[in-house]
């Protein structure tokens, strides 16, 4: 790489801008098709979200039939089904194994490496994309196109060593969305591509906590508790109520965990359609409701509410806390009102956490301006992959497998574009 400022690299074939899972994999389809890719980052060393995600354990993706498996996606269910046509869960896991990476099911049905790592696996695959003759570029900041040319392939980096400008015959975009900025999700192409007139939906927290308005003691004692067994119900803005069982945690802001990522979407769409949002815990979800009710409401002689609850039916510490927090003193001494409220009790909450602590955002590049290679439609030859589609899903899996999968096909578009140009 060049040292001088203002220095017009020799032409490439394709550039990919970005080196998350997406980008990865589009260099892998190119240099697999025989077309050299240069990978383009603005870290100093690809993966680094990747990496992150893997700290508690490599989900790479799940087992569960494709059906359920593709209904994860929502809304965006149909654009999915077609990436992951071309390399669904089955695929990746076998690539994986080509790879030299086992991988195993858990209980839940998730899918791990057998070292749970994500360091190892990111290595071998460099190794191979490196022995398959791409080229990895650090600390090159995509920073739009040449001001000289109105060419979408003519691009602008900010490097080390100034600015550099190169020409290539395609371009992969996958630069992620916009959480974690500081491992390089920094959503600074929204602006370039409006630049373009390319369409974008706004980037939302998705995957994400919320706020709820704790009381001073609520917080001090209870923050970084788990809540477990619960179930939350929340309300769709489309009138279909959405229900989950798992466990949260306490925080001093709000809420977060995996059952509150699970319905993170719906809960985000109540507020920004309402302002806020309620939602329903059941704290006995293994109890029936008449259950309850004849175990709160049955005599309690000298003993208090709280030692009753807990005596009967369980609920103690942090499930304990949270009716005192949502409930009047009324309303708790009330048998009746009590046993309802255990299980259905409302929890308002006030707005999702910012997007940059959310494990993944919605929003981004509409599929709608896209054609099925994932190529821009007012500018060929570039195409887009990854989180910075507009579509969103769990975690469990299902967003590193909908990135690998955007990424081959975005991949294998550049591929088939560079070799029509060639005819």
């Amino acid at each position: 790489m060049p040292n001088s400022p203002d220095h017009v690299q020799d032409h490439v074939r394709v550039a990919v801008i970005g080196g998350g899972p997406a980008g990865l994999m589009a260099a892998e389809a190119l240099a697999r098709g025989g077309v050299r890719a240069d990978v383009y980052d603005a870290m100093p060393s690809v993966g680094r979200k990747f990496l992150m995600a893997g700290k508690g354990g490599m989900n790479i993706t799940h087992s569960e039939p494709i059906e359920p498996f593709l209904d994860r996606y929502g809304k965006r269910r149909a654009d999915i089904a077609p990436l992951l046509d071309a390399f669904g869960p089955h695929a990746l896991r076998a690539w994986l194994d080509e790879l030299g990476v086992e991988t195993f099911v858990g209980s839940s049905g998730r899918v791990f490496p057998v070292d749970m790592k994500a360091a190892p696996m990111l290595r071998a695959w460099l190794h191979r994309l490196r022995e398959s003759g791409v080229r990895f570029h650090m600390r090159h900041k995509w920073t739009g196109w040449s001001s000289s040319s109105d060419d979408a392939h003519s691009l602008r980096f900010a490097t080390p060593a100034g600015e550099l400008n190169i020409a290539a015959d395609a371009v992969v975009l996958a630069l992620g969305g916009g959480s974690w900025a500081r491992l390089g999700s920094d959503a600074a192409w929204v602006a370039l591509m409006k630049e373009r007139d390319v369409p974008v939906a706004p980037l939302l927290p998705a995957n994400c906590g919320f706020d709820a308005d704790w009381s001073d003691y609520f917080r001090e004692r209870y923050a970084g508790q788990p809540v477990k067994p619960v179930s939350i119900s929340v309300d769709g803005v489309d009138g279909v109520v959405q229900h989950r069982q798992g466990e949260f945690v306490v925080t001093s802001t709000g809420i977060e965990g995996s059952l509150v990522y699970a319905l993170s979407s719906t809960i985000r769409d109540r507020l920004l359609a309402e302002g806020d949002a309620t939602i329903r815990l059941d704290l006995a979800p293994g109890l029936t409701a008449q259950r309850v009710i004849d175990e709160v409401t049955r005599p309690r002689g000298s003993r208090s509410m709280s030692s009753h609850l807990h005596s009967r039916i369980g609920i103690a510490g942090v499930k304990l806390g949270l009716l005192h927090e949502c409930l009047s003193k009324e309303d708790f001494a009330d048998a009746a009102k009590l046993a309802h409220a255990i299980k259905s009790l409302p929890l308002r909450l006030a707005a999702p956490r910012p997007i940059d602590e959310a494990i993944s955002s919605a929003g981004g590049v509409p599929f709608e301006a896209l054609d099925r290679a994932l190529m821009v439609k007012q500018l060929p030859g570039m195409f887009c992959a990854g989180e910075m589609l507009d579509w969103e899903a769990p975690t469990g899996g299902y967003l590193l497998t909908a990135c690998f999968a955007s990424g081959l096909v975005a991949g294998r578009g550049a591929l088939e574009y560079v070799e029509a140009s060639k005819r």
